[in-house]
């Protein structure tokens, strides 16, 4: 592992404020469009684009930073505000851009109560017992970007209607995603498990061509294997701002709708993917409230496998381990940074839960790349 530059990643303190906290605790995702970088904070109900401001050689800063409501552009699951006038959050885990879209998701978890640590012993109690289900977390969507001075905006939708925003029709309880993993040989049993318990957590997002959708689990981790799922996303064409689950095919021959892929990770789930050419980077890291330890994979000719299977250790090389603090600097966003013959040599990674280490000042953030090796 070679750890090659520092980037400083800049927001407007008028945005910056997330509640009691600020979007700089920590990122859970991100993917770099050319000058850009879009981030998303997984309490927030927003997405945030940073511009390169200044290339040293050794540093990058990037920064005005503009705020981009999702809401603006897709009708959330859970639209309404409570009674402090705030959406529920959507638990953003993974960014990616193809095609001209911008897609993301949700953890589509469900979630146990943290108690307070200044309750006593008997309040926690009663706390740690309750498990909620946040409609916003079931969000699979995409949202065009649409080319303006150098830089890209979101829209609804691009001129003469090409592309349009929308996402996999869902409720407070789930979606057609959620419905059909219901059923799923190996999973059912986990969906109404909480993320902190092992139980589905979505936090992986990796688009390819020809509308292969790859999600990633953090959980559930079955007896030591993590999962990827691969769905195939077509815009419905009685309404244009729905997506709809259509049957994987190869060569001619319909695989359902949705494939599942066990990997041997080493005892981790998946925290985030990107496609790398031929090959898959996955960050892996531990399930569940633990710290580490968090290594990136790389799965070699991903897209050659034409059916479910288990992919063993061979095809999983450990690319690199990646430093991990007590509590603090969990890594959970990442994407490709430079690129030499469309593969990539080198990532920017972001952390969740950032230390003071890793916050410059209160509106300065600081993320790492990291040198890729082939």
């Amino acid at each position: 592992m070679k750890h090659v530059n520092t980037v400083f990643l800049k927001f407007n303190e008028a945005l910056n404020k997330l509640g009691k906290k600020n979007l700089t605790d920590g990122l859970s995702a991100v993917v770099r469009i050319k000058r850009e970088l879009w981030v998303a904070n997984d309490e927030s109900t927003s997405i945030e684009r940073l511009t390169l401001l200044d290339d040293t050689g050794d540093t990058y800063v990037y920064g005005a930073h503009e705020q981009f409501e999702i809401s603006r552009y897709i009708q959330l699951p859970l639209p309404s505000k409570d009674e402090k006038g705030k959406i529920e959050e959507i638990d953003i885990e993974g960014l990616d851009f193809e095609d001209g879209y911008l897609w993301l998701v949700g953890s589509h978890s469900r979630k146990r109560k943290k108690p307070d640590e200044d309750d006593w012993p008997g309040e926690k109690f009663k706390q740690l017992a309750k498990v909620s289900s946040k409609g916003n977390r079931y969000l699979l969507a995409r949202i065009p970007l649409l080319e303006n001075g150098g830089g890209y905006i979101p829209v609804i939708k691009t001129p003469c209607n090409s592309k349009t925003a929308a996402r996999l029709p869902g409720t407070d309880e789930g979606n057609e995603l959620t419905n059909i993993l219901a059923e799923d040989l190996h999973l059912k049993g986990f969906l109404q498990v909480p993320s902190k318990d092992n139980g589905l957590d979505i936090e992986g997002l990796a688009v390819g061509q020809n509308g292969r959708i790859f999600i990633g689990l953090r959980g559930p981790v079955l007896r030591g294997y993590a999962v990827i799922l691969e769905l195939c996303l077509e815009t419905n064409i009685d309404n244009p701002f729905e997506l709809k689950m259509m049957p994987i095919n190869f060569n001619g021959t319909d695989h359902g709708t949705y494939r599942k892929y066990i990997l041997d990770l080493r005892g981790l789930g998946v925290r985030e993917l990107s496609i790398d050419g031929p090959d898959m980077l996955i960050l892996a890291g531990p399930t569940m409230f633990l710290d580490g330890p968090v290594t990136i994979f790389r799965w070699k000719n991903y897209g050659k496998d034409e059916k479910e299977c288990f992919v063993s250790r061979d095809k999983l090389e450990e690319v690199m381990q990646i430093p991990y603090g007590n509590g603090v600097d969990h890594a959970e966003g990442m994407t490709r940074f430079t690129k030499d013959d469309g593969k990539a040599t080198s990532l920017l990674l972001v952390y969740d839960a950032a230390s003071l280490d890793l916050q410059k000042d209160r509106h300065t953030l600081k993320a790492a790349i990291f040198e890729l090796g082939h």
